[in-house]
């Protein structure tokens, strides 16, 4: 593995990962694309969260299906999507969902 990038130099572009209910789909879809997210790319993914009766009866119980969104982001945006996550989605609460990135020039071929 090289990186054959000259020194100092950045794509300044950022590769943002989000997982979430499947129920919020569309809206995460729609909300990434108009902060500028490109290569939008979903997955369905199944949580390991184990319920009882009782607890599905009571809804204390998080979301099992889930939604693996990822794209690309120029770098100065990522930091805003962030917190349009953690406002518009309450992704600062538990349970609602995970979003992180990693800088394209950090990652391997």
């Amino acid at each position: 593995m090289s990186n054959d990038t000259p020194a100092g130099v950045t794509y300044g572009l950022d590769f943002l990962t989000v997982i979430a209910g499947r129920k919020l789909k569309d809206a995460l879809l729609d909300a990434l694309s108009e902060a500028g997210g490109r290569l939008l790319t979903a997955v369905y993914g199944k949580g390991s969260v184990k319920s009882d009766y009782l607890r599905d009866m009571l809804g204390l119980v998080p979301e099992e299906n889930k939604i693996v969104i990822s794209c690309l982001l120029p770098a100065k945006k990522a930091e805003d999507v962030l917190n349009m996550l953690a406002v518009k989605f309450h992704f600062d609460q538990p349970n609602t969902g995970i979003a992180f990135t990693i800088p394209v020039e950090k990652t391997s071929f």
